[in-house]
């Protein structure tokens, strides 16, 4: 059974704003469903790299800031982020009744026209300004010191266009104290979607394996997912690219198998195999050990960040409290002696079903339109 979209929303003339189209993740996700919800709805973003995002946005006719202008710029559009707010705010957007901005940077800036309500589905805060600094841009003091001042900017341009917005919905908990910390408003929250009918469990008699799928990016932190597997031994299979895979790859015992890109069925396929899913990193909300315990799995899971409301610790997954090898490799170990459930932890991950994203978010729609406050 497919999901139901809210019949409210077919007479709204709705336009989508989203921070840039380089590539299926899972703000893509997000708005791809939205583009479904609002099969008429313009797409405004910084810059659209052509072929790199589902038929289902590309179809939708899609509007680009100056950035699109500049060569090769779907690569090298990092180093661009401080004019991405005037990108955003020189787009004249027409007259509506809805504006949907998915953002996790500067998307939520966009300058509505008068009279249209404007929501922003949040994945975060500008991560690149207010957390993760080290992560994007390195640990080397001078350069810390000589971005100061553009990220001091960057900051109070984003707590300046959060004004901008009628409603803020948050992915998870975690984000929505950011939202109160950083831009002193009240927000909803509504989970992202998790297609919970396509992700289900497989025939038993698999489980000869352990799985990461993520993108090779340093703040993933898989380097100590690769540390404490090389100490280990136990077979470990990583799904992904990135710019780390060089660098991982060179850690990594024979036992780690990198297996590259992979589409959708061939990872859920891995889901369903695996013995169970090691999650490293600090996410805002994390729908891949959703999407491993929709396939009856538990997870192994850094006990930071929006993996606190999607695993029940000893229900569906295992904490551990530090990123550091001999944390991550004694929770395996605790986890792969533990009886798990599979249809419990399939029961967990249908809180996070396509239907609930819809449901929840036509909710503060309603709202938004209402002019109902926070």
């Amino acid at each position: 059974m497919s999901a139901v979209f809210p019949e409210s929303w077919k007479p709204l003339k709705t336009i989508l704003a989203h921070d840039w189209l380089t590539g299926m993740r899972g703000g893509e996700k997000v708005l791809e469903l939205l583009c479904d919800g609002f099969p008429r709805a313009p797409i405004y973003t910084l810059l659209h790299n052509p072929g790199s995002v589902s038929k289902r946005i590309a179809r939708h006719p899609i509007h680009t800031s100056w950035l699109q202008t500049i060569p090769k710029v779907e690569r090298h559009y990092r180093y661009f982020l401080p004019f991405f707010p005037s990108a955003i705010e020189r787009f004249r957007l027409p007259e509506a009744d809805l504006l949907i901005s998915t953002s996790h940077c500067v998307a939520k800036g966009i300058r509505p026209a008068p009279g249209t309500k404007h929501i922003c589905y949040c994945f975060t805060p500008m991560r690149y300004a207010w957390t993760f600094y080290e992560d994007y841009f390195g640990r080397n003091p001078l350069k810390k010191i000589l971005l100061q001042p553009t990220l001091a900017a960057l900051r109070s341009w984003d707590r300046r266009a959060s004004q901008r917005v009628d409603r803020f919905v948050a992915i998870s908990h975690h984000v929505s104290d950011r939202i109160r910390r950083f831009y002193e408003r009240d927000c909803d929250v509504v989970y992202p979607p998790v297609d919970t009918h396509f992700y289900t469990p497989g025939p038993a008699g698999h489980d000869h394996f352990d799985l990461i799928t993520s993108a090779l990016v340093p703040y993933k932190r898989l380097d100590i997912a690769i540390e404490a597997y090389s100490q280990l031994g136990w077979p470990l299979k990583i799904v992904g690219t990135g710019t780390e895979l060089n660098a991982l790859q060179a850690k990594a015992a024979p036992n780690i198998q990198f297996l590259g890109w992979l589409p959708d069925e061939q990872v859920r396929e891995l889901y369903r195999q695996c013995r169970l899913l090691v999650f490293p990193g600090e996410e805002d909300f994390g729908i891949v050990p959703v999407e491993a315990q929709a396939c009856g799995k538990p997870v192994v899971a850094f006990r930071r960040g929006g993996v606190i409301e999607t695993v029940v610790e000893g229900h569906t997954g295992v904490f551990f409290d530090a990123q550091a090898p001999e944390a991550l490799l004694q929770a395996v170990k605790e986890c792969s002696v533990m009886p798990w459930n599979s249809t419990s932890i399939r029961q967990n991950a249908e809180r996070f079903s396509t239907q609930k994203f819809l449901d929840g978010l036509n909710h503060s729609i309603q709202k938004c339109l209402s002019s109902l406050t926070a």
